[in-house]
């Protein structure tokens, strides 16, 4: 089967396309920074409109690098939850258009599912069950995935996702957004004992994370306690700015590889799967492949597959289509919604 996923949760229009099970024969993206630098975040409307103008071409872009033609199709897999509302709309309704003209399978596919799942096409031998990572802008939660039908939440974030935080904190260093590339690039030049930042620990909760904090400390750092983000730094601006960065970066990493070797542990799997933007993070990849019990095996998806994109879409839509499930026509979409909801 030839599957084509979309993905517009948020500021990404996204289209790949599968040879079931695994195969990924092409994954298109259309990226938004520029559309969104001057805001310093995703504006919804902004979003929406773009995926408007992109995404036919990008869908038609997918199916050409695969290599096909429309016709060839046998599915349509598309993101319909979580997301920014306005955007996944853009995208559920050119699935359901091509659903339609084509008259072949449509099936929603939750966002969260496919990050846990994209490792699959890079690792033939990774099989269920496995305990899974997300970490993204959006998102920062771990989930125990029993089988493909069976992904729930182990353990999440209270407040702000790791993703997020590191787009706070490149605002708060000058840097360009995306933030997590642009503060791990700075953070490669320095010292990542060089300040002491907080591991964040959830009273009662062991296995919760919590980035606010982290955050705020970065903040008060830079520009000292009761600083705004428009407060000129101290010091006249003499402080380590790269040390900075990678303190952040190693106290953020931390806290990601202490609470999925907990939930890890917990389950007593010895599979470990990451998912999402922040997985593409080389810190994260050496820190967890470091400290990883020997029996485990941590397994990250390729570098293409860790953002928001169109194949992995159509992967967790390859599952789902196997396990005999499709969407209606009148399929919603939701800005919310635990996975596992379809099985």
């Amino acid at each position: 089967m030839y599957i084509l996923g979309i993905d517009t949760s948020c500021d990404d229009t996204a289209a790949g396309v599968l040879r079931a099970p695994r195969e990924v024969l092409s994954n298109e993206v259309a990226t938004q920074f520029d559309l969104h630098a001057a805001f310093g975040g995703v504006v919804p409307e902004i979003a929406s409109r773009a995926h408007t103008e992109r995404v036919t071409r990008v869908v038609e872009r997918a199916v050409e690098r695969a290599g096909l033609t429309l016709g060839d199709l046998d599915a349509i897999a598309v993101t319909n939850r979580p997301g920014l509302v306005g955007s996944l709309i853009v995208g559920v309704a050119a699935a359901k258009s091509l659903a339609v003209a084509l008259d072949i399978p449509l099936v929603g596919v939750h966002h969260i599912e496919a990050h846990c799942t994209a490792a699959l096409a890079d690792h033939p031998d990774l099989d269920y069950p496995f305990v899974a990572l997300v970490a993204s802008g959006g998102h920062t939660a771990v989930y125990d995935c029993a089988g493909p039908g069976a992904i729930e939440v182990i353990c999440q974030t209270i407040d702000d996702a790791a993703g997020e935080c590191f787009d706070k904190v490149a605002v708060l260093l000058d840097l360009p957004q995306p933030g997590g590339p642009a503060v791990s690039r700075l953070a490669e030049s320095g010292d990542p004992k060089a300040v002491r930042f907080p591991r964040a620990r959830v009273k009662g909760d062991s296995l919760a994370f919590s980035f606010s904090g982290l955050k705020t400390a970065v903040l008060y750092h830079l520009k000292g306690p009761g600083g705004r983000r428009e407060d000129p730094d101290r010091a006249d601006l003499g402080m380590d700015r790269a040390s900075v960065a990678a303190s952040f970066e190693q106290a953020a990493v931390d806290v990601l590889v202490d609470r999925s070797l907990r939930a890890l542990a917990v389950r007593g799997y010895r599979e470990l799967v990451v998912g999402g933007g922040v997985a593409a993070n080389r810190r994260l990849r050496a820190d967890l492949a470091a400290r990883a019990p020997a029996e485990v095996r941590v397994r990250f998806p390729s570098m293409a597959l860790c953002a928001d994109n169109g194949a992995m879409i159509a992967l967790r839509g390859a599952e789902l289509l196997a396990a005999g499930i499709t969407s209606p026509l009148d399929l919603d979409v939701s800005a919310t919604g635990e996975p596992g909801a379809l099985l």
